[in-house]
């Protein structure tokens, strides 16, 4: 008789299935279990008094003239996780992306709208907002990041500086940054600048901007949930999203505007992956973190 044995994998694993970029190409050079390294980051800043946590996501789509729908959704659900930890999330984000953050109908006031504005006034406005705010942490989720000259590049090699709001200016010099990301192209990935520019698939001229804790995916917002996994498991409860939710959110960003990244269109997926895909990830990483810990 033949024992069939169940294998687990790591929330590494799961998020980095259907790599149609290349990104896992970057995986040796990081820890073996980088999401929980980047979940204990997080959660060894619950002992400072600063409360707040700065999440900046948006990434402009030069064909479609439209944000995508990779992001927002890692970033709201990270968000509302970060907030039951007991911190007090901010949206930073740019006009471009700021209507798939407001999601109630009205102004949120927890979103700040960063300038697109030249070096020296963005420059200004970023340290003027971490003087004030003194955030525990800056996490930045599929956000175009600095390349050579301090420009902005898309997969496609296409320059959008003029639509992308100079947020790393917010990263640059702070050690509280954690980055997530999947093409090369996102603030943090300049941690491994030089490897990447090296890999086929990935960008020549990759971001430069550098962040403590990198976290790569094929998809950001699986990054996004990856994290959120970890923490979950660290904390020994699920703060991961449901099913329903990320499907009901998917579908009111692509009614407020947001398109999908790869084929510039306005339906249900996320980087010419369907819905059903995305579920399916979320589904494991949910399973997953069940394995670890009693069902509350």
């Amino acid at each position: 008789m033949v024992t069939e044995v169940k294998t687990s994998q790591s929330i590494e694993d799961i998020i980095l299935n259907n790599d149609c970029r290349g990104i896992s190409a970057l995986r040796p050079y990081l820890a073996p279990h980088y999401c929980t390294e980047a979940a204990q980051f997080i959660l060894d800043r619950r002992q400072s008094t600063r409360r707040t946590v700065l999440i900046t996501t948006g990434f402009y789509i030069l064909s479609a003239a439209a944000p995508e729908t990779d992001g927002p959704p890692g970033a709201i659900a990270l968000a509302k996780a970060l907030e039951l930890l007991g911190f007090e999330p901010v949206f930073v984000t740019d006009v471009f992306g700021a209507p798939l953050l407001n999601l109630n109908g009205q102004r949120n006031p927890r979103i700040i709208e960063f300038p697109i504005a030249d070096h020296a006034t963005s420059r200004a406005f970023a340290q003027r907002l971490l003087d004030r705010l003194q955030p525990a942490l800056i996490i930045s989720i599929e956000r175009c990041g600095f390349a050579s000259g301090n420009r902005y590049f898309n997969m496609r090699g296409k320059d959008i500086s003029e639509f992308t709001a100079k947020v790393d200016y917010l990263f640059l010099g702070q050690e509280n940054t954690i980055g997530i990301g999947d093409g090369g192209n996102e603030i943090g990935m300049g941690n491994y600048a030089e490897k990447i520019k090296l890999m086929r698939s990935l960008p020549l001229d990759p971001a430069r901007t550098p962040v403590n804790k990198l976290v790569i995916a094929s998809v950001s917002n699986w990054g996004g949930y990856g994290l959120i996994a970890a923490l979950s498991r660290l904390c020994q409860t699920d703060l991961l999203p449901s099913v329903q939710w990320e499907h009901d959110l998917l579908e009111e960003l692509i009614a407020r505007g947001a398109v999908d990244g790869v084929t510039g269109e306005k339906k249900c997926s996320v980087d010419s992956l369907s819905a059903q895909e995305h579920s399916r990830v979320l589904s494991q990483l949910k399973s997953e973190i069940s394995q670890r810990y009693p069902a509350s």
